[in-house]
């Protein structure tokens, strides 16, 4: 594993952070959340201070975000309440030679500031981008539509990854009419480890699909 990831998902709560813990614990990466929304939204830990946790990461492989608010909004309202305006090209990589497992805040399409989403911040740091997807009821649309925005862009998507309750037709369907890999499975895990998560990953994903080079999209004009 030799180059960056960008898991971004198809909206808020979909599970990201799982899936960042899981691939940093399995492909020893490192981790960084450039954006934090919701700091007190009653969870005792950032979305960086958990996946230390399940990942079992010093600091030092987790470099602390560029922005962090407080309230549990989009980037551009949080970064509004507190007066201030998320600069997307003052967003540097952190200064490390191990790869990292970016994490975006809510989906592909949600707000950074009046101009610019989280594509332009995916753009910005050019990793392929992995998306997190629920396997539930809703995820063919909600799937598809992310993964069509990611192609608008000409961005180097890898794959879908499903969290969740397990539903063949609904990976089949991504797989066909997105015409893109599933890479793996999350399913339901209580308690969240790095043991846990890397056994997750030996069973459930494609390594070699993760390891292949993605190409930038591009669109017939």
């Amino acid at each position: 594993m030799s180059a960056d990831l960008f898991v971004t998902g198809t909206d808020t709560g979909v599970g990201k952070t799982v899936l960042s813990a899981l691939l940093a614990s399995a492909l020893s990466t490192g981790y960084w959340k450039p954006i934090q929304t919701g700091r007190m939204r009653g969870h005792a830990e950032t979305d960086r201070e958990t996946v230390m946790r399940w990942a079992r990461l010093e600091p030092r492989d987790a470099p602390p975000e560029a922005y962090i608010f407080d309230p549990p909004v989009s980037p551009h309202l949080a970064a509004r309440a507190a007066g201030i305006v998320i600069d997307v090209g003052a967003i540097r990589r952190p200064d490390t030679d191990r790869p990292l497992v970016l994490e975006g805040a809510g989906g592909a399409m949600v707000p950074i500031n009046d101009r610019e989403l989280m594509l332009d911040l995916m753009s910005h740091l050019g990793a392929p981008v992995v998306v997190a997807a629920r396997g539930s009821l809703g995820t063919i649309n909600h799937t598809l539509l992310t993964v069509e925005a990611i192609r608008s862009r000409g961005l180097p998507l890898l794959g879908v990854v499903m969290i969740g309750e397990g539903n063949r037709d609904n990976r089949e369907a991504i797989e066909h009419y997105g015409q893109v890999p599933v890479l793996g499975w999350i399913p339901p895990l209580d308690p969240i480890g790095r043991d846990a998560l890397v056994e997750v990953f030996e069973r459930h994903f494609d390594r070699s699909r993760l390891a292949r080079e993605p190409a930038h999209e591009t669109r017939d004009a």
